[in-house]
Order: C-alpha cells, then structure tokens, then sequence
C-alpha cells in the first residue's frame, strides 16, 4: 500500500530548507530529478524571489532577495517515489504539510508567488519602519530629529514627523536623507 495519497493532477508544493541553502537545494533537487528520470513527475523548481531597492551607506542598490527564506517551491505529481526524490535531497527538512502528507499550495498563491517574480519594478526596502525615531541627514531640515511616520515603497519616500514651531509637522523626504537613531 502506498505511504502518500496519489494526487494526480500536478500541484505546487513548499519544501522546507535549512537557512540559507535555497539555492543549494533546487540545484541539487534539479540533478536528483534527472539521476532519478521523475521528469514526467517533478516539472519545475523555483526559490521564490523578487527585486527589491535597499539603500546601504548612503546608496540605492537593487538587488534579489528571497521572499520565502528556507522555501523552494516544487511543481510536482506526488507519489511514493517523487515524495521520496524531494524529501531525500540534502538539506530538505520536510513538505509544508501535516506529518509526511504534503499540503499543495492554493493556485491563487502560486500565481501571485510567480506574477511578483515576473515584475521588473523593484520596490524599496527601508532600514526604518513607522515609528522610529530618524535624524535629517540632508537637505533643508538637516539635523532635525523627528518620528518615521509613513513609508512608501514604490516611491521610496518616507514622512516623519518633526518638531517645527512647538507642533508636529509632516515632512516628505527621499530615504537617503533620513538615519535611524
């Protein structure tokens, strides 16, 4: 009698990975499929990623991040030998899932997972967040201390809201121009 549920139909399914090793294990996963001929069984291997702008010392650099860290995703029919495939690959932990029985993915989330890969307009990832405290490093409110009131990612703008006058005053500022207290 066979230990998985034989499903058919191909599904996505999230492999578990130590951290850090995503790319190692698609890679490997990849070279097992082949060793293994599970061609007509596991069809696609994919570490999640997109573009992102992140300012470091004073610089935009775009750059991929992982958007699932210590995920794969693998496009696969589940049987006995393909679970066993996947699950044998070095540095795999598991199949998001309960016990040993793989939970497929919601198809909406793939294509949202596959849809935010495919983008080429990189957002921008901050080093402050609403709420902390940011000093002025440029511009015509240098040196002023204020609080991180809004973000905006697609515009890489930040609002804080500064001390002018004895009240609050919002501020508009390029994320270059602002430093974490």
């Amino acid at each position: 009698m066979p230990k998985q549920p034989f499903f058919q139909e191909r599904n996505w399914y999230a492999i578990h990975t130590y951290a850090g090793y995503e790319e190692r294990v698609a890679q490997n996963l990849r070279e097992r499929i082949k060793k293994f001929k599970m061609e007509n069984k596991i069809f696609n291997v994919i570490v999640p990623k997109e573009k992102v702008i992140k300012i470091k010392d004073g610089k935009k650099k775009i750059v991929e991040e992982k958007s699932y860290p210590s995920y794969v995703l693998v496009e696969m029919i589940v049987d006995d030998q393909s679970w066993y495939v996947v699950r044998n690959t070095p540095r795999v932990t598991g199949f998001l899932g309960t016990g040993t029985i793989p939970i497929p993915l919601k198809k909406e989330e793939v294509e949202k997972i596959l849809k935010k890969m495919e983008e080429q307009k990189p957002e921008y990832k901050f080093s402050v967040k609403v709420g902390d405290l940011v000093r002025i490093i440029d511009g015509p409110f240098k040196d002023f201390e204020g609080k991180v009131a809004e973000t905006d990612p697609q515009r890489g703008k930040i609002k804080v809201l500064i001390d002018m006058f004895g009240r609050e005053t919002p501020v508009e500022l390029d994320s270059l121009q602002v430093k974490k207290l």
